[in-house]
């Protein structure tokens, strides 16, 4: 991946470099920012800075971005549903239960294993090592639609809409009891739980700003059926939002109830459609895949219920 060289302005003057740096390469999140600052990969004048420095008039900044290191991740012959590819992304439909990429314990089977067979070198190289290709990502037990990058040029492209907002994604899930509304927006902050770190919550601590749409498609006894739009892209949004209403996703065993008439292998959550502006030819492209089948089955169920 290139470097970066940057002149400071003058209505920059003052600011934390960590903040600069995180806004003017989008692809790098600000922790990934001081991950770079802390191993000494940035500059200024040629000489190394803290996080917390503050930019002086006509600094020049730059970023020693390391090359990736070989990757040590097994391509793997796994079926996948391919919706969409070109030479610059591909639109992959993700089946429940398939994780995205590999992590600690997990080094197989994921999607990652098979965009590997599939693409070979053709993978965006800007999220590391253990995610090649990879822009956005779905949860392990949710199904649908994700984008997956060939090259840098399309990744940043891409992180920039999902940065923007301008993506367009929309998910289907069922969820427990009847909400009252036809349609509404649920707008809260999200953010790491103060307790376990290993889920998200409604915090205004240390959070992203959430804003989750959505619009009831049916209603069953004990559950709703629902379209969900999202307008922001945070860890566990959907589920999240969901259950801070006081209506978590059916089968969510992280953010649900312990007791459901129909016990499920995760949530039944899809991601149904997502649309964007194609980075090398500026065309608006959407994508949409039908329900998997545990979806309407578990439809069929609660209809009989």
């Amino acid at each position: 991946m290139e470097d970066f060289i940057f002149k400071v302005d003058d209505c920059n003057i003052g600011e934390r470099i960590d903040k600069f740096l995180s806004v003017n390469i989008p692809d790098f999140s600000r922790n990934s920012i001081q991950s770079l600052i802390s191993d000494g990969k940035v500059f200024v004048g040629g000489k190394s800075v803290s996080k917390n420095y503050k930019l002086c008039k006509n600094d020049f900044i730059s970023v020693d971005v390391p090359k990736p290191v070989a990757l040590e991740v097994t391509a793997e012959n796994i079926p996948i549903d391919i919706v969409y590819e070109d030479a610059d992304l591909l639109v992959v439909n993700k089946p429940k239960g398939m994780v995205v990429h590999p992590a600690a314990g997990n080094y197989s089977g994921t999607l990652v294993n098979a965009l590997m067979y599939h693409c070979g070198n053709s993978l965006s190289g800007i999220n590391g090592v253990l995610r090649p290709g990879i822009v956005h990502r779905i949860d392990k037990n949710t199904s649908g639609l994700l984008i997956v990058a060939k090259n840098d040029k399309s990744h940043r492209g891409l992180a920039e809409q999902i940065k923007q907002h301008s993506f367009t994604r929309e998910y289907q899930a069922v969820v427990t009891g009847n909400i009252k509304d036809d349609a509404g927006t649920v707008h809260a902050p999200i953010g790491r739980h103060p307790v376990d770190r290993k889920r998200m919550a409604v915090t205004e601590k240390n959070s992203k700003d959430a804003i989750t749409h959505y619009f009831v498609i049916e209603r069953y006894k004990g559950y709703t059926h629902l379209r969900l739009r999202l307008e922001t892209g945070r860890t566990h949004q959907i589920r999240v939002h969901m259950a801070y209403i006081g209506h978590p996703v059916a089968g969510d065993d992280v953010y649900g109830h312990n007791k459901e008439n129909y016990p499920l292998n995760g949530q039944c959550l899809h991601a149904g459609l997502i649309g964007f502006v194609h980075p090398t030819t500026g065309e608006y492209l959407e994508f949409s895949a039908p329900l998997p089948e545990y979806f309407q089955g578990f439809l069929k169920k609660i209809a009989n219920f």
